[in-house]
């Protein structure tokens, strides 16, 4: 068995331009462990998230990304996907003029396929009644079903998740958050980001608090739910 973690992220730096946004960070995360990404806004979150997930932007001028073995640092886009990074973007990104289902069937297109469509309508059975419905056209919460599922219909080993719970009425985040539940039962390695920092605590088994670039805490989520002073420090809670 190896010694080495199934992520490991050492010494990032990433700019957008002349900003310098994550500032020399390291992490490593066991396989099916979430962990939750939290901080101020502006504290580097999603841009952490995007490096990871080898956007274009931000650029990462040094360090290194590992997954399962793989050097994710040397990976572009298209390549860091195929090797099992899913990004869900704040934005959910559902392509226009298409269908839930062939939003679904576009992201089979391309080997390595994960879960068949009969295993998303089960687990989704509100994209399964509106699999005929234009993407675009459906609730946030429904967009935001859809844009996991979609992530899950690769064939991931890491599954990275900018703000879920953003713009949700209450009712729709519960039901988002028993989704995500599912996922962690069935052991998915996952990096959340997340303004609801309770809902994202309550969900996570690790927290990395950011602050200005830079790691502030790394602990278990209860040791945040359990510290008042760290909340209020860094997480206005």
């Amino acid at each position: 068995m190896s010694d080495k973690p199934f992520f490991s992220a050492r010494d990032l730096h990433a700019y957008y331009g002349d900003s310098y946004i994550v500032q020399g960070i390291s992490f490593d995360i066991a396989e099916g462990e979430i962990l939750a990404f939290l901080g101020r806004n502006g504290a580097g979150k999603t841009t952490t998230l995007r490096t990871i997930a080898r956007a274009p932007n931000p650029e990462l001028q040094k360090g290194e990304i590992w997954l399962n073995g793989d050097p994710v640092h040397e990976m572009k886009t298209h390549e860091a996907a195929r090797h099992g990074i899913a990004l869900v973007p704040e934005d959910r990104r559902i392509i226009g003029g298409l269908t839930v289902e062939e939003n679904l069937k576009l992201a089979q297109i391309a080997e390595p396929r994960g879960w068949p469509l009969e295993k998303i309508y089960e687990s989704f059975p509100r994209l399964a009644e509106r699999r005929k419905q234009e993407g675009t056209t459906l609730s946030g919460g429904e967009q935001q079903m859809l844009a996991v599922a979609r992530a899950l219909a690769r064939d991931i080993k890491l599954l990275l998740l900018d703000e879920p719970y953003e713009g949700l009425a209450p009712v729709i985040v519960q039901e988002v958050e028993r989704i995500l539940q599912n996922i962690k039962a069935l052991g998915i390695t996952s990096i959340l980001v997340e303004q609801n920092a309770v809902a994202a605590l309550n969900l996570a088994d690790r927290a990395i608090i950011l602050d200005m670039g830079e790691i502030a805490f790394d602990g278990t989520a209860q040791d945040v739910l359990d510290n008042e002073d760290l909340r209020n420090e860094y997480l206005a809670l």
